[in-house]
């Protein structure tokens, strides 16, 4: 595997590095899972925060995201997505500059931009949990997430345009928010009915994905 030219165009956890394996090691590391549906009764509550640090449990959970994760072609995923009731997600995503940027964070809290400062930016936005359709959403172009690593320690993620609306839509998981449940009701109708024609062929391509990553 090929690593990314030295010229720090990856972040790791938020700080840049020389180079980064095409595969994140997690992924190597990770076992697929099954991701939930919307309509499923984890992705419609709350989760519960982290309190378990440094353990192998929570490194596995950390490791089997990414691989479903990228098996599935997301940008992120929650935990809540692969059935796990914790504030957690993980990232693996390009932004509109061609920045890198990868990682996970435990208890996120999204900083509150003053409305003054906030520009909104609408983009078509999906979810691996209501496969197959995107819908035009509108968004803050920055984001700032302060939360934990999975050792514990405090950690502080900044993003803008795609990244920022990675980051705000996983955080929209662990809070039981889909992104549907922003969208206006014909439009998230017709999302529903979409995803019922296309969700066959997307988890078809999942399956392949998966038994390519062995």
């Amino acid at each position: 595997m090929a690593d990314t030219p030295p010229d720090r165009r990856t972040r790791v956890q938020g700080r840049p590095v020389d180079a980064f394996p095409a595969l994140a090691p997690e992924t190597e590391r990770g076992t697929v899972r099954r991701i939930t549906v919307v309509g499923e009764e984890v992705l419609h509550r709350p989760c519960r925060p982290v309190t378990a640090f440094g353990t192998p449990e929570l490194a596995r959970l950390i490791d089997d995201m990414f691989a479903t994760n990228h098996t599935a072609e997301g940008a992120g995923l929650a935990a809540n997505q692969v059935g796990a009731d914790l504030r957690l997600f993980v990232w693996d995503i390009t932004d509109d500059w061609g920045v890198r940027h990868v990682g996970h964070i435990a208890n996120p809290v999204l900083d509150e931009t003053p409305p003054a400062a906030r520009r909104l930016l609408e983009e078509p936005e999906g979810c691996l949990s209501v496969p197959g359709p995107y819908r035009p959403l509108a968004r803050p172009d920055h984001a700032v997430v302060r939360g934990l690593d999975r050792h514990g320690d405090p950690l502080v993620i900044e993003g803008h345009g795609y990244f920022a609306r990675c980051l705000q839509h996983e955080s929209d998981h662990l809070d039981g928010r889909l992104y549907l449940d922003r969208l206006p009701a014909r439009a998230r109708r017709s999302a529903l009915r979409e995803m019922a024609d296309r969700q066959e062929e997307v988890f078809a391509r999942r399956a392949a994905n998966a038994a390519r990553l062995g």
